[in-house]
């Protein structure tokens, strides 16, 4: 799923996603549908609908499951070449989030965990993004409860790019045009469902934009969109704005540079053994 090939025409991946690795990112996107969306899902006279711990109960269960995710994609196909790139990338995007500190939806981490996605397949991608909110978290001191639901979230974005369509024959403006118009709409649905999660922490504040445990979906679901206009939309649209624009002023040369890179590192090159006593290197 990198978008490269090996001599013969074969697709080279920097991660091959087996049987357990699609399962255990399976089962982790549908919890986190359950973690994020659960204000909206519950029924209204469900216990769930109406617990003040189940923010918290999703916010320690999601590390959980995120380690155990990247260590069965690390387990069933990352190598030492998968992880150096891995290691590259993850601090690259680290260190980008700083530069805007997320001042008006600045934040040019996002493109390149498009085209890094878009490049290396859904499993690296995963692996990147979450790993990428992870350090960056750290390295700006922006640990807490939200900080997993940023991993899963930026995985989703980087992973989604590895899910576009003709990652080996789509090549020059159409494909920057279709990385802007991924980045444009994953940056606004990233704002979306982290809205999700910080949302029913404001329940009980007395607005019409709060969550109200056990209200009919619809009249929650119209809080909700106030809320996310009142709040977020100035942040949302800057930074798939910034996306947009980042890959198509930049996205050709770092595309180019990541497929070298990968074709490089020969990802899955099969290893032979010269018979004893030849003078092969």
């Amino acid at each position: 799923m990198t978008g490269t090939k090996a001599r013969g025409g074969r697709r080279v991946r920097a991660v091959r996603l087996g049987a357990r690795s699609v399962a255990a990112l399976v089962l982790v996107s549908a919890i986190g549908v359950v973690a994020f969306g659960w204000p909206l899902l519950a029924a209204p006279g469900s216990g769930l609908a109406h617990s003040t711990d189940a923010p918290w109960l999703f916010a320690a269960l999601l590390p959980l499951l995120l380690a155990v995710v990247v260590a069965t994609i690390a387990d069933t196909g990352l190598d030492a070449k998968a992880v150096a790139m891995l290691g590259v990338l993850a601090a690259v995007g680290a260190a980008l989030r700083p530069l805007g500190a997320g001042t008006a939806g600045i934040e040019p981490m996002f493109f390149l965990m498009v085209l890094s996605g878009r490049v290396l397949g859904p499993g690296f991608g995963f692996v990147l993004g979450a790993l990428s909110m992870f350090a960056s978290a750290l390295l700006t001191g922006g640990v807490g409860p939200w900080m997993p639901f940023q991993m899963l979230s930026m995985g989703w974005v980087s992973m989604g790019a590895g899910l576009l369509p003709r990652p080996e024959t789509l090549r020059g403006k159409g494909e920057l045009a279709l990385l802007a118009l991924y980045g444009v709409v994953s940056s606004l649905l990233y704002g979306t469902v982290m809205n999700l999660q910080g949302w029913p922490y404001i329940a009980g504040l007395g607005s019409g934009v709060s969550y109200v445990p056990g209200a009919p979906l619809g009249d929650n679901l119209v809080r909700f969109l106030t809320y996310c206009l009142a709040t977020s939309l100035g942040w949302d649209v800057p930074r798939a704005v910034v996306t947009a624009v980042l890959t198509f002023v930049l996205g050709a040369p770092i595309l180019a540079a990541l497929r070298r890179a990968t074709r490089r590192a020969a990802f899955a090159a099969p290893v032979s053994f010269a018979p004893e006593g030849s003078d092969a290197p």
